[in-house]
């Protein structure tokens, strides 16, 4: 089966400033591959990048197809959906039309099932059930994650990509956060998650890279980057072997 994205040697610029250079990387179909690293890494520059925010060289295939030249709204289309580090909820609208406007660009084309989706996602989601009526506003950090995730999933995508998921969440709401991701990917979401908790996204993710001053450094299984002795120093303070 061939890989579901790939992107072979691309390179992103602000200008004269190369914040991404020469980046490889493959995410197989059903699985979730982790991207981490230091702030200013270019890692969420790499998710701009393959969503057509941001313009690259290299190339970016998505089910074996170039994205040289798609839209944004046609990448979101054929399933390519991104939950940013700010989730850029709508503040003033409410739980349930917040979910509405994730389902888009199926409701222009038509499709019947977006009220079952709905359902599918208060399912996933309670809290978001109980507060539908809610103004976006009003959540918690936690709950607004839960909706982000939500809107996205209503999107119906093949791959999900998320920046930063757990940013400014308390302990329990980040192991929580991570648990509907592992969920997600046994739905058979594939997913590409940018995270600087290093620790928490190798234990949910198969594979990972380690980004640097914008390009690979490591890459690898990722339980071997959990074992891996510059990885466990620089981002999950312990020496490698060592208790955790």
């Amino acid at each position: 089966m061939s890989p579901l994205l790939e992107l072979h040697r691309v390179s992103v610029a602000y200008g004269k400033v190369e914040a991404v250079h020469g980046v490889s990387l493959t995410i197989a179909r059903g699985s979730i591959v982790t991207v981490i690293g230091p702030n200013g890494a270019g890692k969420t520059t790499l998710l701009g990048a393959i969503m057509g925010l941001l313009p690259s060289s290299g190339v970016i295939r998505y089910g074996g197809a170039s994205l040289a030249g798609v839209a944004v709204e046609e990448r979101v289309a054929s399933g390519l959906c991104l939950v940013p580090e700010q989730r850029e909820l709508f503040a003033a609208m409410s739980v349930a039309d917040n979910l509405e406007l994730g389902a888009f660009h199926r409701y222009r084309a038509g499709d019947r099932s977006i009220g079952h989706s709905r359902e599918e996602i208060y399912a996933r989601f309670p809290r978001l059930a109980e507060r539908r009526g809610q103004l976006a506003r009003t959540l918690s950090g936690g709950e607004r994650q839960m909706l982000a995730l939500g809107r996205a999933l209503m999107a119906k995508p093949a791959l999900l990509l998320l920046d930063e998921p757990s940013l400014g969440l308390a302990p329990l709401m980040v192991k929580e956060i991570f648990s509907i991701i592992a969920a997600l990917r046994r739905s058979g979401v594939s997913i590409l998650l940018v995270e600087q908790n290093a620790r928490a996204a190798l234990q949910v993710a198969d594979y990972g890279y380690v980004l640097e001053t914008g390009e690979v450094a490591i890459e690898g299984d990722s339980a071997a980057l959990a074992d891996d002795a510059r990885v466990t120093a620089t981002y999950l303070g312990q020496v490698a072997g060592a208790a955790s």
